[in-house]
């Protein structure tokens, strides 16, 4: 075990796995920098067309509008891009979301801060069925949630609330469970009813810790799209001032989904960044209910003896 590792099978209190996130952030984000592009190359192409196709497609409906003509070739592009920016997206999120959890399984096996990108990758792939299920089983359970989220928001104050811890559950429960399916080779099913064994032992820990990194990655989010976010805002009040017209402009069409592609590649990031603190909650958390590494050291105390 190298002396900077960091063990992830600790007890720690709510102060302790925030710590402990920014600690393993700062240890391994150039590794996992480097896997999370070379694996997320094609996506990003993929990413680049079709918002290449939803951006056209919508600036040549407005041209077609205000030129009084028929914009149902226009629709139809919107249609077949938005189709495969909805694809690309879940298949990039599903990616990036196994990536982050497989790094963080590697890492804890391994116990040294040199993952390898085959591991990483070996390990989504021999899990890929399970990880198919519970994408699919995943939207199921955003769909039934975005129905109680809808009725909160009809709430007044206390609404909100309750759509907030709603929100951070979801999160702390989907990321935990798909830590237990990698790390423990369980099945999508099994792994979500293990996930909720263990968010719900530590509830509010749980949702206390995805709430505040999970602002702090927003933030971080915002700071890395300000400066495509200016530039483009700068561009687009030029093109008004001169009165060139955006939707039939080629220079537009490109700098738009240029800056809708960043908007993607960065929202990716972010995510994957958010369930390294999943990764932390589930080692933890799973200690405190289980005590496998306590166990494990008064075994091998027991032995020296």
């Amino acid at each position: 075990m190298k002396k900077n590792y960091i063990e992830l099978k600790q007890r720690r209190d709510f102060g302790a796995i925030i710590t402990v996130y920014f600690d393993f952030f700062k240890q391994n984000i150039k590794g996992f920098t480097n896997i999370f592009l070379r694996y997320n190359g094609l996506f990003i192409l993929l990413l680049l067309g079709s918002s290449y196709l939803m951006v056209s497609g919508i600036m040549d409906s407005i041209a077609i509008e205000k030129s009084g003509g028929n914009d149902q070739s226009a629709m139809m592009m919107i249609g077949f891009g938005f189709i495969g920016f909805f694809l690309v997206l879940i298949t990039t999120a599903a990616l990036n979301y196994s990536l982050a959890s497989s790094y963080m399984v590697n890492y804890n096996k391994q116990e040294h801060t040199d993952v390898k990108k085959k591991d990483v990758w070996n390990l989504i792939v021999n899990n890929i069925g399970s990880i198919i299920l519970f994408i699919i089983l995943v939207i199921v359970i955003y769909f039934v949630f975005g129905i109680a989220y809808l009725i909160l928001s009809f709430i007044p104050l206390l609404g909100f609330f309750a759509q907030n811890i709603i929100q951070f559950f979801i999160s702390s429960w989907i990321g935990i469970s798909f830590m237990v399916m990698l790390n423990e080779k369980k099945g999508a099913v099994e792994s979500l009813g293990e996930g909720w064994v263990l968010v719900k032992s530590a509830f509010w820990k749980c949702v206390g810790v995805n709430f505040i990194i999970g602002f702090l990655l927003g933030l971080l989010f915002l700071l890395l799209l300000t400066a495509p976010g200016i530039l483009i805002g700068i561009y687009t009040f030029h093109a008004v001032e001169t009165g060139d017209a955006l939707e039939t402009s080629a220079v537009a069409t490109v700098i738009y989904t240029i800056g809708l592609t960043l908007v993607l590649i960065v929202m990716a990031y972010s995510q994957s960044l958010s369930q390294f603190i999943n990764g932390v909650l589930y080692f933890s958390v799973h200690e405190e209910k289980y005590n496998v590494m306590m166990k494990k050291r008064i075994d091998q105390i027991g032995q020296g003896e």
